[in-house]
């Protein structure tokens, strides 16, 4: 199995986040039994994590566990630092990046990292992107939208035009979600406004007619599902047949579009499963976990091996090679 869409934060110490931002850099705060710690930003606890998240070797250990033989892994998304200073956060990036392919090096065959960029600034943003992949990434990670600006903003196709003319694979993950104050408790927003952002990443590229510049050899590929985009996606085709003002941009049917867009298969639920390959296509779901966190598969894989409407071919691609294509990991993964 390769499981495309896992998450890692670096060792940081309070010192090194402090000398990048001391309000907004986040560090790693680990317990005195070494397995537990918290992401803090600034002095603000941010999230309870484990070892995994920082360890490599741990890491390996429990996808032996799990019978995973390759992951990719990410930036946990509050190592973005969209908001900063863009010279900043280009420095940030670059080592974060430069992090990522350390925790990878020693399991080369079993880690492969994606990278992340200083997205508002697009000349540093298309600059590290391809300084990354030339150093060991297979691929970047963004956010779905900088501050109001969502994937329909000229700033970021021209740099979803970048990774297409370099052939770097791009996944969306969805941050920073929408809802304030009225997503009050009982982790809403990453049950509500997370679907909503990735629904809207997806919506906002297709109706603005921003597909329409992208070359088609882009590969980007939308986290958890997609978000709320199978569900609703005969809504928006409604709307585009009978509204003018939807589809003022965008010269065909929103549903022309979704198999231009990967997806992973982060859904949990067989039916949301087989919605999934139904509108968007087998070969444009991979597997992914959102490891190491709580609200991710937690047998990795699960769903996929137990889903009885896939055929074998469909459900070899979903568990693995349907990433190998995408990410060009045909050699690796043949290693692993």
């Amino acid at each position: 199995m390769i499981d495309m869409h896992s998450h890692f934060f670096p060792a940081l110490s309070r010192e090194e986040a402090h000398a990048a931002d001391a309000e907004r850099a986040p560090w790693l705060a680990i317990g005195p039994d070494a397995v537990q710690g918290e992401i803090m930003v600034g002095e603000r606890p941010f999230r309870p994590v484990y070892r995994a998240l920082w360890d490599p070797e741990y890491r390996v250990a429990e996808l032996d566990q799990q019978g995973v033989a390759m992951q990719l892994v990410c930036a946990t998304p509050v190592m973005f630092g969209y908001a900063w200073d863009a010279r900043k956060a280009a420095d940030w990036a670059a080592r974060m990046n430069d992090l990522a392919v350390d925790f990878c090096a020693r399991h080369p065959t079993r880690l492969q990292p994606l990278s992340q960029v200083p997205l508002q600034d697009l000349e540093r943003a298309c600059a590290e992107v391809s300084r990354a992949q030339a150093a060991g990434c297979v691929g970047v990670q963004i956010g779905n939208h900088l501050g109001d600006k969502d994937l329909d903003d000229d700033q970021l196709v021209d740099f979803l035009i970048h990774c297409a003319e370099q052939s770097i694979p791009v996944l969306v993950h969805p941050w920073d979600m929408m809802g304030g104050k009225r997503m009050k408790k009982w982790m809403l927003p990453w049950l509500v406004s997370m679907a909503a952002e990735t629904q809207l990443g997806m919506l906002s590229l297709i109706l603005s007619g921003a597909m329409e510049r992208i070359p088609e050899s882009l590969k980007i590929c939308f986290a958890h599902g997609g978000g709320s985009f199978a569900y609703l996606l005969g809504r928006a085709d409604n709307a585009w047949q009978h509204r003018d003002i939807v589809r003022k941009d965008c010269p065909r049917p929103p549903s022309e579009y979704a198999r231009r867009f990967h997806v992973d298969g982060i859904v949990f639920e067989p039916g949301a499963l087989k919605l999934l390959v139904d509108v968007m296509g087998a070969d444009r779901v991979m597997l992914g976990s959102d490891y190491p966190f709580p609200l991710g598969e937690q047998r990795i894989g699960e769903l996929v091996r137990s889903a009885e409407f896939l055929s074998p071919a469909q459900r070899r691609g979903i568990l693995g090679e349907n990433a190998r294509e995408f990410f060009g990991l045909k050699q690796l993964a043949l290693a692993a």
